[in-house]
């Protein structure tokens, strides 16, 4: 079937499809900086706030593995326009939330429409592109995704304070409907559908062992790693994991086809997958935590911040895929990591003083290191594997993603609040006449240095990881 898709096709299927990505990506990262706005508006703590970056992920993450499965049963068409859909309906509840319960809901279901898109997007190019371009056009890709959170915070940041946070999702959805038209008018399908089978023991498996997982690492932030129902959940979570796991290996047609781990390269790249995004989500809840809470910055002035480093990576992605096809993933990972062992360097020592420029200099710093590693980790890893496998290495890709970023989050607030608490007391004792306002601005911005060395700890060891790349990735050809 993908014979008779000409050039033009190509490009214009890529063009629905990357609108999608691009409104799906924003969405996920449009709410980093307004947490703690929501925290004020709904009254909430901020273990119960990161549920709306946890929840998402949590859904995304139960989700992800079926997608190997529903690429299978269902045509391109109709899983693309189903995620728009469920993206559409999630922001228009979101816009009209009126308690933290309901704007939670409707994030739930922006997740099951962004759950399908990336996964859809990432085996749509395994089928349309040969091995030796796909450094490049996942470099395009890389953009469109990397410039959707380069621009959220900051638009974000400025709906906040400026208008009002119900048009975060209000600005979304007439964008989402053009793309449902656009895709009903020009998307064709790619590969052929069969009548697969839904294995409903091994989604159950999935969705619990997965579930508990994230729910016990993200309870923990709040009620303590000692707390039974955060030990129970996570001890469930991962024996109910083991025995999808188990599953997995023993059907003859599984859910997540978990042989895409024979594959040296596969597995390699999906360890400095986990460590990357742990990192990239605790940056990017650490650093406005530290600036607002800490700081007294605005939700608009932290997203500036954010926004030249972002912009930087952004159009660095294509360079670095090009750089991928010419240079193979070693040079560009270990690359990469030292620049962002460089930017977490520069923050484990975070005090009241230290400047803007120098947080948004060490930033760019930060992204340059991205985007050395983010689209060229995807490429390679996905190159490994036979063209069959595709789909299903994209699904593990994607669910190692979401349980990485819900994990790393989970652990970074829990470092942040368990250090909050000892630097309170500590800082109490030593200074009694200190005001409630100082106390907390300073117990912001040392927990977040505390958290910071954490992060810099996992960079080492994804560098150690790096250096155990081939120096010209191996392409596997269809066994077909």
């Amino acid at each position: 079937m993908n014979k008779e898709i000409t050039e033009s096709n190509k490009k214009i299927l890529l063009i629905v499809l990357i609108a999608g990505c691009f409104l799906s990506t924003l969405n996920q990262t449009l709410l980093n900086v307004a947490l703690s706005s929501f925290m004020d508006i709904f009254h909430v703590t901020a273990s119960t706030v990161q549920w709306l970056s946890t929840g998402f992920m949590l859904v995304n993450g139960v989700l992800v593995p079926i997608t190997a499965f529903l690429m299978k049963r269902f045509t391109t068409r109709q899983l693309f326009i189903s995620s728009m859909f469920f993206l559409l309906i999630g922001s228009v509840l979101c816009a009209c939330a009126m308690n933290f319960g309901m704007l939670l809901t409707g994030r739930m279901i922006q997740a099951i429409g962004a759950g399908i898109i990336i996964p859809l997007l990432m085996t749509v190019i395994l089928y349309l592109y040969p091995s030796e371009k796909r450094g490049s056009i996942m470099g395009t890709i890389g953009f469109a995704m990397i410039f959707a959170p380069a621009i959220a915070p900051t638009l974000s940041g400025f709906i906040i304070e400026y208008v009002s946070w119900r048009w975060l999702f209000i600005g979304l959805a007439p964008f989402i409907l053009i793309v449902i038209v656009l895709a009903f008018k020009y998307l064709m399908n790619v590969a052929e559908t069969s009548k697969a089978k839904l294995d409903i023991a091994s989604v159950i498996l999935s969705s619990i062992g997965f579930g508990c997982i994230l729910f016990g690492f993200s309870s923990a932030g709040s009620k303590g790693w000692d707390d039974p129902i955060v030990i129970t959940t996570i001890i469930v979570g991962i024996i109910v994991t083991t025995l999808f796991c188990l599953r997995q290996i023993k059907s003859n047609d599984p859910l997540l086809n978990l042989s895409v781990f024979k594959y040296k390269i596969f597995t390699i790249t999906s360890f400095i997958n986990i460590l990357i995004t742990m990192i990239m989500y605790a940056d990017l809840i650490l650093l406005p935590i530290y600036l607002q809470d800490g700081r007294g910055f605005s939700a608009f002035e932290a997203g500036l911040l954010l926004l030249p480093g972002a912009v930087i990576n952004a159009f660095l992605s294509p360079v670095t895929g090009r750089m991928f096809d010419k240079y193979g993933a070693r040079p560009l990972f270990i690359t990469g990591l030292l620049f962002i062992i460089i930017s977490m360097w520069g923050v484990i020592d975070l005090t009241e003083s230290t400047t803007f420029m120098y947080l948004m200099i060490r930033t760019c710093i930060l992204r340059i290191g991205l985007s050395f590693i983010t689209m060229p980790l995807n490429t390679a890893g996905l190159n490994a594997l036979p063209r069959e496998l595709g789909s299903h290495g994209s699904a593990v890709n994607n669910t190692v993603r979401q349980l990485a970023g819900a994990i790393g989050t989970a652990v970074v607030i829990t470092v942040y609040t368990i250090q909050a608490t000892s630097h309170a007391s500590q800082l109490s004792i030593e200074n009694e006449n200190i005001s409630a306002k100082q106390l907390a601005e300073l117990t912001s911005i040392f927990s977040s240095s505390d958290a910071y060395v954490f992060m810099l700890a996992f960079s080492f060891v994804a560098l150690i990881f790096a250096c155990f790349m081939p120096k010209k990735a191996v392409i596997q050809k269809s066994q077909s």
